[in-house]
């Protein structure tokens, strides 16, 4: 059987840039990698000149589905590496994780073991290769996702609720604010009120946060704003509609809110004997409904992640391939 360095092809996966909406060269990449590999590979189409890559065996169909995404955040980071670790953009998030499950899939391909991978377009934005897949289901029992969860299966991850306030005013000559009214004010009034809101929480998952991403607004310094915007991203560990309530209802008279995207919390399965956590992040998970009950783990942590000193610890990357062996292994075991 063809052999595979896992720490060279993240190296050579993360020199490729697949910021999202960019992916169809390290797709490629993956496509002649899992080929050489001697998989059965499929380009499944997303989106003009993005694809999902899918591979199988010959001659077993798969219980169980490896998945993760090929995207990066920007901005592309070419690779570099030291004794103890691989840098560069989407070495722990989620190219090492790829190349962790493709060593993962050799190994327990040669002891028999009927298994498949799955890798995404578009998780990082929003989880359309995970939405398109999940229309072309493989009927497989159980999907171990990949994401940087330091080696220890996550027993739940947060959900996203994303939201855009706007708040309207009137323009004037800024020497003159009493001719106007200010957008501006409306939005920090509404953004000053929403800080101070108490957020849900769930003794399992924890507590609901909120970040303000992006302010935008005004005209000029001289000219009172007539239009501002905030977006804001809250990690749900709940039902998102009490939340999406308090919010109109909090900013009611100074801004409205539209609420651009939800993906849900989830509890996830864990495996006996494994170390755990909580992902205060999400995952293409909840996009993957028909694609077998959901695993989490992967090696790298998320505080490095999206960061310009993003990175992987070669010897995490290695344990996770044992990991993820042990993990998978157990789950086929299960009636």
């Amino acid at each position: 059987m063809t052999a595979m360095d896992p720490i060279r092809l993240t190296r050579q996966l993360v020199d490729i840039d697949s910021t999202t909406g960019n992916e169809a060269a390290v797709g490629a990449a993956l496509y002649d990698e899992l080929l050489r590999l001697g998989y059965v590979v499929h380009k499944m189409p997303v989106a003009h000149l993005r694809f999902n890559v899918q591979a199988t065996l010959e001659d077993k169909p798969p219980n169980l589905v490896f998945s993760t995404h090929m995207d990066t955040v920007p901005p592309f980071i070419s690779s570099s590496e030291d004794s103890e670790n691989i840098y560069g953009r989407g070495a722990c998030d989620a190219k090492g994780i790829i190349a962790a499950q493709i060593a993962a899939c050799q190994r327990l391909r040669k002891q028999g073991a009927g298994v498949g991978m799955l890798f995404l377009v578009g998780e990082e934005r929003d989880s359309l290769g995970a939405k398109t897949a999940n229309e072309n289901p493989l009927g497989n029992r159980f999907l171990i996702n990949g994401e940087p969860t330091e080696n220890k299966l996550a027993i739940a991850s947060k959900g996203t609720l994303r939201v855009e306030v706007t708040a309207h005013g009137k323009m004037a000559h800024s020497a003159y604010p009493e001719l106007g009214d200010s957008a501006i004010n409306k939005l920090l009034d509404a953004l000053d009120l929403l800080r101070k809101m108490k957020l849900p929480e769930n003794p399992e998952i924890g507590a609901t946060t909120m970040n303000i991403g992006i302010l935008e607004g005004g005209r000029a310094p001289n000219v009172i704003a007539d239009h501002a915007r905030a977006h804001l991203l809250y990690r749900l560990v709940g039902p998102s509609e009490p939340l999406r309530r308090q919010i109109t209802e909090t900013i009611a008279g100074l801004a409205e809110a539209e609420f651009v995207l939800e993906i849900p919390s989830v509890k996830l399965r864990t495996v006996p004997g494994f170390e755990t956590m909580v992902a205060a992040f999400t995952t293409d998970i909840p996009a993957l409904s028909k694609w077998g009950e959901p695993v989490l783990l992967g090696p790298g942590s998320i505080h490095v992640a999206h960061t310009e000193r993003e990175c992987i610890s070669k010897r995490q990357l290695r344990e996770a391939v044992d990991l993820y062996c042990k993990v998978a292994e157990k789950l086929l075991a299960t009636e």
